[in-house]
């Protein structure tokens, strides 16, 4: 009798250790794709000569040959009233190959995204592309691209404070962060609020801090108690998560080691618990065989 349960206790407590994984860390999720795309801004002007698509093929071989080695990168194409200028810059935390491989995607995907338009602005989840004919309209370092805000209301006392002290970081810190090849970047968490700033990387330190700032007011107002929220301006961007379970930790392997704790995913968990659930079936199926091997034996 005990032979013909065992089998069966232990995949009940396999499964046991799964529903106990998803209940109590719904924040062990698989990571999400750099390539992924967040919003698109097309110029509705088009290209009236074909050599402004010449010098945008030019411009974009140049920009992603570059992307190996720097994660913020500028630079024009062409002379005159048929010159280009066009930039992409990769999400702080993001290594050399990763950012090669985002900017790489965001260029494959250019022409179908926005076709022939004088100007344009790609944001993936970990790089933006952005180009404009010479002399295209300017527009301020604080005008408002692309917002969102999660579905879900925070309920737990004490969350604005939280997020209040999370965002008091991220100002301060994209300051302090470092301009030049990488931009003003930062990321951290304080208790259960992951947030997230970086500034184009050609801004000022006090301008990169005025724009975070804005950044930062504008969620507040458009997000409220929201617990996740966007907002993408001009020259720059913010974002922050709660996590009721605690942030979880960064995965040194896909960051470049430097930052403190990112929206990432604890793959070792969901492996091990998969690792775990393999074995005790391959037990359950040695046991069931064993018996009927010895039924026929006998």
């Amino acid at each position: 009798m005990g032979l013909h349960k065992k089998p069966f206790f232990l995949f009940y407590l396999s499964l046991l250790s799964f529903i106990t994984i998803f209940l109590f860390f719904p924040n062990v999720i698989i990571a999400a794709d750099d390539t992924n795309l967040v919003y698109k801004g097309c110029a509705k002007q088009n290209f009236p000569d074909p050599i402004y698509s010449q010098n945008l093929k030019t411009l974009l071989s140049s920009l992603v040959s570059q992307a190996s080695q720097k994660t913020f990168y500028t630079t024009t194409s062409g002379d005159g009233q048929n010159a280009m200028m066009g930039l992409y810059q990769c999400r702080g935390d993001l290594t050399l190959p990763n950012c090669y491989s985002c900017v790489n995607t965001i260029i494959s995907r250019a022409d179908k995204l926005c076709g022939k338009a004088v100007a344009a602005r790609i944001q993936l989840s970990g790089c933006y592309l952005r180009y404009e004919v010479v002399g295209f309209k300017q527009v301020p370092n604080t005008e408002l691209l692309y917002k969102t805000c999660g579905s879900t209301q925070a309920s737990e006392s004490g969350f604005e404070q939280k997020r209040d002290t999370a965002f008091v970081m991220v100002e301060s810190g994209v300051k302090s962060g470092g301009s030049g090849d990488g931009g003003l970047f930062y990321t951290g968490s304080y208790e259960s609020v992951y947030v997230l700033g970086q500034c184009e990387g050609d801004l000022g330190s006090d301008d990169c801090g005025d724009c975070v700032k804005t950044a930062l007011e504008r969620v507040k107002a458009d997000c409220g108690d929201s617990i996740s929220g966007q907002e993408y301006l001009h020259k720059c961007y913010i974002s922050y998560s709660y996590y009721r379970y605690g942030v979880p930790r960064v995965d040194s392997s896909s960051g470049t080691g430097k930052q403190h704790t990112q929206k990432t995913v604890a793959i070792a968990v969901g492996g091990l618990a998969a690792f775990g659930f393999v074995i005790v079936c391959l037990m359950c199926l040695k046991s069931v065989l064993k018996r009927k091997g010895g039924k026929h034996g006998g």
